[in-house]
């Protein structure tokens, strides 16, 4: 299953809008802050295919049922351009463990590879795991980074969320996790040469805290 909220009308296609224009990324702080209010706009679809249990709720005047969320998912994100994405899931998921892994590419001239060098998470057996990244571009990372993430323990459900993606990593994750649900802001044209999505937004860790060395 891909999701693709662009699809429909929204303000979340605002967010976006703002996310992938030049003039408005020059706001550091308004570049998080839209991809905060995305990752809270897709935790809210996410959600409504999370398990339910009921549960009475006292109020001040009676009792009543409600339906809470039978267990939290765990959050998962690749450093360092997903933290601002993953905090919009915590706003939503507020009881969530998290996990956090370093990936990045190694450029050669025939190929690009992506190593992955840094993991800390909780147990995943028989969790709901809900892995976010803002750029969903060769969908290596993801694929490396839920690999790395079994040694954790076996999901029982996982959830694939990006803001923008390309068709090519849509089908590199969908070849490699058959079973994962993937939920996207926008799905994107192509990959270029350097393996960047077009028309894409640019580099999201930069856009959000500055260039790297």
């Amino acid at each position: 299953m891909t999701y693709i909220l662009n699809q429909e009308p929204s303000v979340a296609n605002h967010f976006i809008a703002e996310l992938r224009d030049v003039t408005v990324q020059k706001d550091s702080m308004r570049f998080r802050r839209n991809l905060e209010r995305l990752g809270e706009i897709l935790a809210y679809k996410i959600s409504a295919e999370l398990d339910y249990k009921t549960e009475i709720i006292q109020t001040p005047l009676a009792s009543t049922e409600e339906k809470v969320l039978a267990d939290y998912p765990v959050l998962a994100t690749v450093l360092r351009a997903g933290l601002p994405f993953h905090q919009g899931f915590l706003n939503y998921f507020d009881g969530a463990p998290s996990a956090f892994v370093a990936a990045y590419r190694i450029e050669a001239s025939s190929d690009i590879s992506v190593n992955v060098d840094y993991l800390a998470g909780p147990s995943l057996d028989n969790k709901v795991l809900l892995l976010v990244d803002p750029m969903l571009a060769t969908g290596k990372s993801l694929a490396l980074t839920y690999k790395a993430m079994l040694r954790f323990g076996t999901p029982r459900q996982v959830h694939i969320a990006a803001a923008i993606a390309s068709p090519e990593g849509v089908a590199h994750i969908q070849a490699e996790l058959p079973d994962a649900r993937i939920w996207l802001g926008a799905l994107d044209e192509k990959l270029n040469e350097h393996a960047y999505i077009v028309p894409g937004l640019g580099d999201a860790g930069d856009l959000a805290f500055g260039s790297k060395l």
